[in-house]
């Protein structure tokens, strides 16, 4: 069973956010560019339901061909207004729709928590090699952890949504880590964002979870062997520059019939 944290865009409170936010940019939007960031907000929600329904889908395929649900849980998140302006003001970016569109691609997240390393990587190639589905950017964060320890795998997909106006590919980030990746990652942006500890216990603390991040891998490495041995499901078979260059491969291909 898949258990589904967020909820659906509220457009009244994203009109409401823009009305009331602070910021000299957003001060000389007109009535009708404010409407162009509500509709473009309800866009990115349309494109995160779409890519959540494939992910059910395959979740449910899974169940039935080997009798495992790769997927733990899914969480979605569409950027606030107050963060979506931050980030084009920090980008020294124009406050418009286009400025959106062009530069900032993860305006749209889903979290895929899967249950083993396996099932991240079936979970994603499955995905990835869906035929309407275009991979713009892969970053590898599990073969290649980043120095803190943090691991994950995040692959920004471009989605259609059907509108009237026709098909309108839009980007979603969508992360896929383990249970464990997860827990791990939610401690450390807690201390490293929501902690007003000194400089000396907030470098011990990221010492020690550097050190956990490293056994939780052993763990997992060791879990994973166990039910390989006792699951039907698919198994990560590719080598780790064979796996990265198939998803690249896919990202090239798809954007070359765009330009066809």
């Amino acid at each position: 069973m898949i258990l589904e944290r967020g909820s659906a865009v509220n457009t009244s409170e994203i009109r409401q956010r823009l009305e009331t936010l602070d910021s000299q940019h957003l001060a000389n939007l007109s009535a009708g560019e404010m409407v162009e960031f509500v509709d473009l907000m309800q866009v990115y929600e349309g494109a995160m339901r779409e890519i959540s329904t494939k992910l059910e889908v395959l979740d449910t395929e899974f169940q039935v061909q080997f009798s495992h649900n790769p997927i733990h849980h899914m969480e979605r998140r569409l950027k606030t207004a107050n963060s979506l302006i931050g980030k084009l003001e920090r980008k020294e970016l124009p406050i418009t729709v286009e400025s959106v569109k062009d530069h900032i691609f993860d305006v749209a997240g889903i979290r895929v928590i899967c249950n083993y390393r396996d099932d991240v990587y079936s979970v994603s190639r499955y995905l990835s090699d869906q035929s309407d589905i275009q991979v713009l950017r892969v970053k590898d964060y599990i073969r290649n952890p980043k120095q803190n320890g943090y691991r994950s795998l995040h692959i920004i997909y471009a989605v259609p949504v059907f509108l009237t106006s026709g098909p309108h590919y839009t980007p979603v980030e969508v992360q896929f880590r383990t249970i464990a990746m997860d827990y791990w990652a939610s401690l450390e942006h807690q201390l490293r964002y929501k902690s007003d500890l000194p400089d000396a216990r907030l470098a011990e603390h990221s010492q020690t979870l550097l050190d956990c991040a490293r056994s939780l891998q052993n763990v997992e490495v060791q879990m994973q062997s166990i039910h390989r041995d006792i699951s039907g499901s698919p198994q990560e078979q590719e080598s780790d520059d064979e796996m990265l260059e198939h998803l690249r491969s896919l990202g090239e291909e798809q954007r070359g019939k765009g330009n066809s």
